[in-house]
């Protein structure tokens, strides 16, 4: 693992799923030495949290569509609005 390793917090979605899939790819290529596998290991499981709290984030955004009476959807709302 590099010196280089983007922040997590810094990545998209999309950016944080795909280190965490070359991540899994490396940890499961078996050749990686012990110490370094650790290390993937748990930036691999800091890649996973940051990609769940990103889809948790979507799906509230998603649960927050605002129907009209006709049951339509009318609009939305920021997912921590009151």
């Amino acid at each position: 693992m590099g010196e280089h390793a983007p922040n997590i917090a810094d990545m998209s979605f999309e950016q944080a799923l795909k280190a965490l899939e070359d991540t899994v790819r490396r940890l499961e290529g078996g050749e990686v030495p012990l110490d370094e596998s650790i290390a993937l290991y748990e930036r691999g499981e800091a890649l996973r949290r940051h990609c769940q709290a990103r889809l948790d984030a979507a799906q509230a955004r998603i649960e927050r569509i605002v129907a009209g009476p006709d049951g339509k959807p009318t609009g939305t709302q920021p997912f921590d609005a009151e």
